[in-house]
């Protein structure tokens, strides 16, 4: 590894077999040393992973855990799937329903520790493939940022990932403004992964909380950073939302419309809502390639990166091919460039 001047951290060797380098953004693991944890002393589902869920879409999913257990709770198998996708490089993030906000500050911050050294275990296993993010105990902000500190500068993760919401507060409540200092401060990666509506009892049939409530609450945390401030005050974050940044990037119109028609919309918020889109990074979680363009046109591919949600039943199955439409140089960035810039990674010659 060489010492990367702009960011300050140690540049990470990756290997390339292709014609680009291949980054997918949005992978995840579950670490069962985490869960065991939360167990003991919080025994059974955490509080509201049912209660916006049918029964049919219940047991879907417990036959989906069923299916991809071995994969989520381990690395073992994905080399292989890797290598059949066609992706050099995994980004491996938690498991969102391992955020564990709900529990008490000690054992989130021991929950958010053994997730993280499981990830840091993970990419020591084979460093060329596999690139870490990192979780944190948002319900206890000043144990948040002193874990985040030990991913960034003792762990090397490059980045961590957030829920859109903490227990019902949105990202630009005051409480949690001390931790996007910090993560500006270390030039640390924020991936924002929504974990379901919060008020979703409109969504229980037909996977709705996930269809539709992950894209609405991407939307509403984008929304609040931008309408609250939060990127007002913090210019140099580096935010990279699931999912395609939900709903906003299709319908930022509206949201420019009521920053210059109403006192209320622009009190905290000192320019186009839409020009603080391009400060963001999107993945290209959006499964349809018409949505995809209309993407690369409204974004830019400058500020997009692969991301495939592997390996749950809602991943893009074919992540590679999926961006074969796209001009080769904007190809070249979205595949592997933008979120090698952003996470520090070099391929090997």
């Amino acid at each position: 590894m060489s010492a990367d001047c702009c960011t300050g951290k140690n540049l990470i060797s990756v290997s390339k077999k292709g014609q680009h380098l291949v980054v997918d953004i949005h992978c995840h693991l579950n670490v069962k040393a985490a869960d065991q944890i939360v167990q003991s002393k919080y025994p059974g589902p955490p509080p509201g992973i049912h209660e916006f869920s049918s029964d049919k879409s219940n047991e879907v999913n417990k036959a989906q855990f069923c299916t991809i257990g071995a994969t989520l709770n381990n690395i073992d198998l994905r080399i292989a799937d890797m290598d059949r996708l066609g992706v050099d490089v995994q980004v491996i993030s938690p498991n969102p329903g391992q955020y564990f906000y709900y529990t008490d500050d000690e054992t989130g911050l021991a929950a958010s520790q053994a997730v993280n050294n499981g990830i840091a275990e993970a990419v020591a296993s084979n460093p060329e493939r596999f690139v870490g993010m990192g979780t944190v105990p948002m319900q206890n902000i000043a144990m948040a940022i002193s874990e985040m500190r030990r991913c960034a500068q003792e762990l090397d993760l490059r980045g961590i990932e957030i829920s859109t919401n903490v227990n019902g507060k949105d990202l630009h409540h005051e409480e949690l403004q001390p931790f996007f200092a910090a993560a500006e401060e270390l030039g640390i990666l924020l991936f924002i992964h929504p974990l379901g509506f919060t008020q979703a009892h409109r969504m229980k049939e037909y996977y709705f909380n996930n269809l539709i409530g992950n894209p609405l609450e991407s939307t509403l945390a984008v929304g609040h950073l931008i309408f609250g401030g939060v990127l007002d005050r913090y210019p140099e974050l580096k935010i990279c939302v699931a999912h395609g940044g939900g709903y906003v990037p299709g319908y930022w119109g509206r949201m420019d419309h009521g920053w210059r028609a109403r006192p209320d919309c622009s009190e905290h918020c000192k320019h186009l809502p839409s020009s603080y889109l391009r400060k963001l990074w999107f993945d290209t979680l959006v499964f349809d390639k018409e949505q995809l363009d209309s993407l690369v046109r409204s974004h830019g591919s400058d500020r997009l990166c692969l991301g495939s949600d592997y390996p749950f039943d809602m991943a893009e199955p074919n992540p590679v091919e999926f961006h074969d439409q796209l001009a080769e140089n904007d190809k070249a960035k979205i595949l592997g460039l933008n979120a090698a810039d952003l996470l520090g990674l070099v391929p090997k010659v």
